[in-house]
């Protein structure tokens, strides 16, 4: 136990100098290096777990800037292009990462230090008799939901994974990769784990910690991929039926800070006191150059010309040689007085297209239809109301991955990830990507944690 607490007040001391004012507004005693003050209180156990929050803004993974997940991802698939000469960006537009590409080592690294984090606390609380028991059951939620989300993204983008679950450096360091199959086993047993011991409600009304309905909206999308349809449509029905907490918004509310439509949000209050701007504005809004990133055009081609995400979403800067399309979701890109967006994980439209696809998939497609339609009309496209024996199963769904491009766009992989989990990524990127390989849709073990790691066997292709 005395290891465990040395490795958690190493961390606390990290988290106190890279996080924001925040997490040191909370009264951390001034003998925190001793070791019993660690887990001692209520206060520091809470400002732990908020160090892990905080931490989510700064990494790579999940910054929402251009080393993170929502940008490599989406140049991996279709719907962003690179604008710059720079390697490792090209490299994932072309599918050809090579396994030096230090944005590939940030994504893998990044993921398994919060995972590393989550284990630190979550040994700090076990059977720790300093905390009250029902916030030690809500920072053991929170723990186990944060290890299941950096989980549910690693094992998307790169198949087989060490699962770690422990701090124990001996152990973790020569770690072989763990099946699919069992990395998800985890990630299901710890967002069931969140499920029951999260509350129905937001900490502060501030959408930036997980509970009860963060859990299930991500236990939702892992059910799609697992294919089971029935528990997807189960979870993503409850947080639909929760009208009083979310509710379908106005393109042009839908990314401020606490929407009604967020389920989970990250304030970029993390990223320290004077910074008020979502790294994702700050990345793609153009407003004078090309930037580093933009829209492809064959996404642009895919939205009815009446399509109110077209207006309210996508924004066109004109130069003399070019003119480039980019995301304007989020409309803030440099710092103001007042925070007045947060970077959107997880939202209610989602959970309507996941049900809408497990819906289809039991063959209920008046009622898939009817899901669509909800985010149809929000976008003044017309009703989908076609008779059940006018649409089958296939074309049903061909509607939801479609519906499902438009709205999520830039916005955490689904993109990249409905292409490869429904098998259709060989088929529409051999066409669009001139070096597209079947192998391509996993990246690569890192070549730094091959090196260290005998164990580690990289994936096929590279």
């Amino acid at each position: 136990m005395m290891k465990y607490i040395k490795i958690l007040i190493f961390i606390l001391i990290c988290l106190i100098h890279l996080s924001c004012e925040d997490f040191v507004e909370i009264e951390i005693p001034d003998d925190r290096i001793i070791n019993e003050s660690v887990f001692s209180s209520d206060k520091t156990a809470n400002s732990a777990v908020k160090g892990i929050y905080n931490q989510l803004y700064q990494a790579n993974f999940s910054s929402g800037f251009y080393t993170s997940i929502p940008v490599l991802s989406e140049l991996s698939a279709d719907n962003l292009k690179s604008t710059v000469t720079t390697e490792n960006l090209l490299e994932f537009e072309a599918n050809e990462i090579f396994i030096s590409n230090s944005y590939n080592l940030g994504i893998w690294s990044s993921a398994y230090n919060i995972i590393y984090m989550s284990n630190a606390v979550l040994e700090g609380l076990e059977g720790n008799g300093n905390i009250t028991t029902e916030l030690k059951e809500k920072l053991i939620g929170e723990a186990r939901f944060i290890r299941a989300f950096a989980y549910y993204y690693l094992v998307n983008l790169y198949g087989d994974v060490p699962l770690v679950l422990s701090t124990d450096y001996q152990d973790n360091v020569s770690k072989s990769r763990n099946s699919t199959l069992e990395v998800y086993n985890q990630i299901v047993e710890d967002l069931g784990v969140a499920v029951g011991q999260l509350g129905n409600t937001y900490e502060n009304s501030e959408r930036l910690r997980a509970n009860r309905f963060t859990a299930m909206a991500l236990l939702a999308r892992v059910y799609l991929h697992l294919e089971e349809w029935a528990l997807a449509e189960d979870y993503s029905t409850e947080i639909i039926n929760a009208t009083e907490t979310f509710e379908l918004l106005p393109h042009n509310e839908v990314f401020l800070a606490n929407s009604k439509e967020a389920i989970w949000q990250i304030s970029p209050r993390e990223g320290g006191a004077s910074r008020t701007n979502t790294r994702e504005g700050e990345l793609f809004i153009l407003l004078d150059s090309p930037g580093r990133v933009a829209l492809t055009e064959d996404l642009i081609q895919s939205f009815d010309s009446n399509d109110a995400r077209l207006e309210q979403w996508i924004g066109l800067l004109e130069t003399e040689n070019e003119n480039y399309f980019f995301p304007y979701k989020y409309k803030v890109k440099n710092s103001t007085d007042d925070i007045l967006e947060y970077s959107m994980v997880m939202r209610l439209a989602e959970q309507y297209l996941i049900r809408a696809e497990a819906r289809a998939e039991q063959d209920k497609l008046i009622a898939s239809i009817e899901d669509v339609n909800k985010i149809r009309k929000r976008s003044n496209l017309s009703a989908l109301n076609i008779p059940d024996s006018d649409l089958d199963q296939d074309e049903v769904i061909t509607i939801i991955l479609k519906e499902r491009r438009k709205e999520l766009f830039t916005e955490w992989g689904h993109r990249w990830f409905d292409l490869k989990r429904r098998r259709k990524a060989d088929l529409i990127l051999s066409s669009k990507k001139v070096l597209w390989e079947e192998t391509d849709v996993f990246y690569p073990i890192p070549e730094d944690e091959l090196l260290k790691n005998p164990n580690l066997i990289q994936n096929p292709g590279y």
